[in-house]
């Protein structure tokens, strides 16, 4: 069935009688002031569902306008004249009310009971699905929620493990500035004494006041150097030369009694009572 558009116009409340009998006068005297110029009011269809109400051109069947249900916020037919039916629904992108009116011979209150159809299919296909959406809805809020608590906790991380990092650069620095190699000084025991080393021994080492530690003797020939670095005093080693005769004789006994099995490691001893002599 086709309609007479008077056409549409602007409303301060979205709802409301009175509204829409305001913009029903105005759109009447738009349209005598047409009917006196000599043009028609155009013909349109309407087209209603749950998903809104379509005004399309009746020949081309072209939509002219295209009114969403859950923008349309009033819908009444005009109880002083049986002839009009409006509607307001809010303009999607002026965001105003406009108040959309028509004029019929017939229909007209079953063209009202049909949006109303509409709004209550609507609001029921909303409760059977739209209850599993909002539970999708709530899921996707919480799976977002935690992805941007993971993304928190990461950047947490990464900032600690580059603090981490600095840390350890700014230590590495400290301990071996750059360009220098500074070499480890030998330590020390509690004498102030460069421990023995066998790989690399040392001729001599003086004690701290500057002379030589006394020789220390050695049982066994294969070691040449003392603790202490030094060669070891050997008197049995020493040349003929180096001694006067009766000094070498004693010494040779000493050395016959050195190889007898005596030793002096622990144990203070005497060879023989003395001499009564003595």
């Amino acid at each position: 069935h086709s309609f007479q558009f008077l056409g549409s116009t602007e409303v301060e409340q979205p709802k409301g009688t009175e509204v829409v009998r305001d913009a029903v006068r105005k759109l009447k005297f738009a349209r005598h002031i047409k009917k006196s110029e000599g043009q028609k009011t155009p013909k349109v269809e309407l087209q209603i569902s749950i998903y809104g109400v379509k005004i399309l051109d009746p020949k081309t069947k072209e939509v002219q306008h295209n009114c969403q249900l859950h923008r349309i916020s009033f819908c009444a037919d005009d109880k002083t004249d049986k002839r009009i039916f409006t509607f307001i629904c809010k303009d999607s992108e002026s965001n105003k009310h406009l108040c959309y009116v028509f004029d019929s011979e017939k229909c007209v209150k079953e063209i009202t009971l049909t949006i109303g159809q509409a709004f209550d299919l609507a609001y029921r296909k909303f409760l059977e699905s739209g209850g599993k959406d909002v539970e999708t809805r709530k899921q996707i809020a919480g799976l977002q929620k935690r992805i941007q608590e993971l993304e928190t906790e990461n950047t947490e991380l990464k900032n600690k493990v580059q603090d981490l990092e600095n840390q350890l650069r700014i230590t590495q620095v400290r301990a071996s500035p750059a360009g220098s190699v500074t070499p480890k000084s030998p330590s020390t025991d509690i004498f102030d004494m460069v421990p023995f080393s066998p790989i690399s021994p040392q001729s001599s080492t003086p004690t701290r006041n500057g002379t030589q530690p006394p020789p220390v003797p050695s049982r066994s020939t294969e070691i040449k150097r003392d603790l202490f670095g030094a060669e070891p005093f050997d008197p049995f080693s020493c040349g003929a030369g180096d001694f006067p005769p009766d000094i070498q004789s004693k010494l040779d006994e000493m050395q016959e009694g050195f190889k007898m099995g005596l030793t002096l490691e622990g144990t203070v001893f005497c060879l023989d009572p003395l001499d009564s002599r003595c």
